[in-house]
């Protein structure tokens, strides 16, 4: 990704010590703790009035988290003490988005089809649980202990406030001045990974087209099956990382006809070789190569950037050197802005391939 965000803390996260509290105090501790009920949950006093809250409550989301986590309580009553720690160590390294990302050997992450070995009435009851429970935070008793999913993103975009997706730099974000804002995307994708459906550090704000049409439900963590049918854990970017990599495009044309440019005569090399692994994965994961090559034939993308070069030399006695020795000091102040990160490398390229040089001749 073309730069991480500041995670911005908040009373959403409640939700997710609420979940740790159960799966670890209640959940992992029904095996000989009796029948479910109320005094389970002494521990987290708000937790228990919830509980309690949803129990008498005919509302369709209290219905939902109530007997989500009565009938989880019961499936995990008759595991071992080995598959309690087996799914122990799930949890933890599944909630570690940042080690998930970096792919350390130290964490065993899983996905559902894992738990399906423990006990597949197990596995379907927690991806019933974990699946549905991200649209389910809207419940009026959860609500007065956790707040609104917008208020979150109102707090989060006065923090992050560059305007546009950090998955792809093009696609701008809805932010503090408007009234509606953009999904969440689930990094590590809910429909795979039980327990981390609502921690915020795998909540991620993406654009549109970041979201829904391209990663859609891929998994950054794996790579996608190989010819021989294999695939493997890779490297991605963390969305949180504290450190930022200045990520480097070299765009390069195949010849200097601009009329005639396509896709296929695009060429695109990133950087720095630090990221590499996580540089390809967001590559794939996001389509980003058919998107900036995209961007670069569009009328409204590359064929207006060089007319602006062009117009820079014509109208105002000024050289494409001129227009580009600015473009470059606005790339360093505000790399997003009108995608100068791509509208640099691009006419950059064209510079490379002589289209300058033939525009001015003719």
């Amino acid at each position: 990704m073309l730069f991480p965000y500041t995670y911005v803390p908040h009373s959403m996260e409640k939700m997710q010590e609420f979940i740790d509290f159960i799966f670890f105090e209640v959940w992992c501790k029904a095996p000989g703790n009796g029948n479910f009920r109320f005094e389970l949950f002494d521990g987290n006093v708000e937790l228990k009035g919830l509980m309690e809250s949803f129990c008498y409550s005919d509302t369709k989301g209290g219905d939902f988290f109530y007997g989500h986590v009565e009938g989880i309580y019961n499936l995990f009553a008759v595991l071992t003490e080995t598959q309690i720690d087996q799914l122990k160590q799930w949890y933890k390294a599944n909630n570690d988005i940042e080690k998930v990302c970096a792919n350390d050997s130290a964490i065993q992450i899983a996905h559902y089809i894992d738990i399906e070995a423990i006990s597949s009435d197990l596995r379907d009851r927690l991806a019933s649980f974990f699946v549905k429970l991200y649209s389910n935070l809207d419940v009026a008793a959860l609500r007065e202990k956790i707040g609104r999913i917008d208020e979150h993103y109102h707090a989060f975009m006065q923090v992050n406030t560059t305007g546009k997706c950090p998955f792809c730099g093009i696609g701008d974000m809805l932010g503090v001045y408007h009234t509606k804002r953009e999904a969440y995307d689930h990094y590590l994708p809910k429909a795979l990974y039980p327990f981390n459906s609502i921690n915020f550090r795998n909540l991620v704000p993406a654009c549109h087209h970041c979201n829904s049409s391209y990663k859609t439900t891929q998994d950054p963590s794996y790579s996608p099956k190989d010819p021989t049918g294999e695939i493997n854990r890779r490297k991605a970017f963390y969305p949180y990382n504290s450190t930022a990599h200045a990520i480097e495009i070299q765009i390069d044309l195949s010849h200097s006809d601009l009329d005639k440019l396509n896709p296929d005569d695009i060429q695109l090399a990133f950087g720095p070789d630090v990221v590499r692994e996580e540089i390809d994965t967001w590559r794939e994961v996001y389509g980003i190569d058919e998107r900036f090559k995209a961007k670069c034939c569009d009328e409204s993308g590359g064929r207006y950037w060089i007319v602006k070069v062009m117009d820079e030399w014509q109208e105002n006695g000024r050289t494409p050197s001129d227009f580009m020795d600015t473009l470059n000091r606005l790339t360093v102040k505000q790399p997003l802005a009108e995608s100068n990160f791509l509208q640099k490398a691009f006419l950059e390229g064209c510079e490379r391939a002589g289209l300058f040089q033939d525009k001015l001749t003719q």
